[in-house]
């Protein structure tokens, strides 16, 4: 049976990595090579693909744009989660445990783009930043409040009162007693919540309508319908989107596991 389950899951790991390689192999080949897409190797490696994608897609622009939503996103999430999580959990509350049930609805409850777009546009946010920004909180903060709020459990109140008594205020007490031993939950949910946000192609789609604005993964959709017939530079345009991910989570995908089975099983 063991024999068994390593032949499943090295059949599994080749399910996810010969697309891999199919695509990190025919970005370093010329045109005509890569218009067979297959696995063989380039007869001369053609480096300069990246560059002339760097170039032609404006992926500098598209990776600091990127960036600064994924970036300014995730904090924003991980910190009022935290906060909001902190409160929901120490303050049982009729109405607090309505509100954590109403978060908990969030992580089913789909997206209506619609009167999304139409609060934003009401609101003077649509294509800009500080929009998509908000609304990428809001969708990933049910996920992130629900991880903090099972984790908050497992830290005595005791440490609450002997703050208190030692003359901490409400900010003091959350942030320099509490937030520091949550670091577990928060370095999991700032990966999944970096990933989810790095990689997601709906919402800027339909958010910005600004070139400039477009990050990665819209700069290669772009670039993918000027280039349809260069599959190489289509390869190395999505090599180029993915990186950043792949780094992420090979870095921190053991904090992954660890933290999310913190917030799910403590308390």
């Amino acid at each position: 049976m063991k024999i068994v389950k390593e032949i499943s899951v090295w059949l599994l790991t080749l399910v996810i990595l010969i697309p891999l390689f199919l695509v990190v192999i025919n970005s370093v080949k010329t045109s005509a090579e890569a218009d067979s897409m297959n696995l063989s190797f380039p007869k001369h490696i053609q480096f300069n693909n990246y560059a002339t994608v760097i170039k032609e897609g404006k992926m500098i622009r598209a990776f600091k744009n990127s960036m600064i939503i994924t970036v300014g996103s995730v904090l924003l999430t991980n910190i009022a989660s935290a906060m909001g999580a902190f409160v929901l959990s120490r303050r049982r509350t009729k109405l607090n445990k309505m509100l954590y049930y109403y978060f908990i609805v969030g992580l089913i409850a789909p997206v209506n783009m619609i009167p999304t777009i139409k609060i934003m546009q009401s609101l003077h946010i649509m294509n800009t930043f500080q929009g998509i920004i908000l609304l990428y909180s809001a969708l990933m903060m049910p996920f992130t409040v629900f991880l903090y709020y099972g984790f908050i459990h497992s830290v005595p109140r005791e440490m609450d009162e002997s703050a208190v008594i030692d003359g901490s205020n409400a900010w003091q007490l959350f942030f320099r007693i509490q937030y520091p031993l949550l670091m577990p939950v928060t370095i999991t949910s700032l990966l999944i919540n970096f990933m989810n946000a790095w990689n997601d192609f709906i919402l800027p789609l339909y958010v910005f309508n600004k070139s400039t604005n477009n990050p990665m993964t819209l700069a290669v959709y772009n670039f993918y319908g000027t280039y349809i017939s260069s599959w190489n530079l289509v390869c190395a345009a999505i090599v180029l989107t993915t990186l950043p991910i792949v780094i992420v989570y090979l870095f921190g995908q053991r904090y992954i596991v660890s933290g999310m089975l913190s917030g799910a099983v403590k308390g």
